[in-house]
């Protein structure tokens, strides 16, 4: 099972080894989708964990333990398709390929289930076509 959780790391907590902790003591695999982490800041990530339900929420509950919150990330990438001019300068940044310009119409097509939801595309979009909602 899979499920994408938000992570905010209080400063206490930053050096904690969190993802090699995961893996080694719950079988749960990380993977990070963003990231920003910084010395004697409060940490933020978004990551996807993959793992058995049961190892899942163990891993859910030692965090919140540990003075992590940890929220389900719900959010999606919606396209604006009457605000996009199919200039394409969103896949070029798409890490998952999940934007793509279809090679018949060059028009923008969207694999939802390929989206990380980085939102990487987003200020990459010159008519704010791209945006996140839940």
């Amino acid at each position: 099972m899979k499920k994408r959780v938000n992570l905010t790391f209080p400063r206490r907590t930053i050096q904690m080894p969190v993802a090699y902790r995961l893996a080694k003591d719950f079988n749960v695999a990380v993977n990070t989708i963003r990231a920003q982490v910084a010395p004697n800041q409060i940490g933020k990530m978004i990551v996807e964990l993959s793992g058995d339900i049961d190892e899942l929420e163990a891993a859910i509950e030692w965090m919140r333990s540990q003075g992590i919150q940890v929220g389900l990330s719900n959010r999606e990438i919606s396209i604006d398709e009457n605000a996009c001019v199919d200039c394409g300068l969103c896949t070029g940044v798409c890490p998952t390929e999940a934007l793509y310009l279809m090679p018949e119409t060059f028009k923008l097509g969207f694999a939802r289930s390929k989206c990380i939801v980085c939102e990487q595309c987003i200020p990459t979009c010159p008519v704010n076509a791209i945006s996140t909602n839940l």
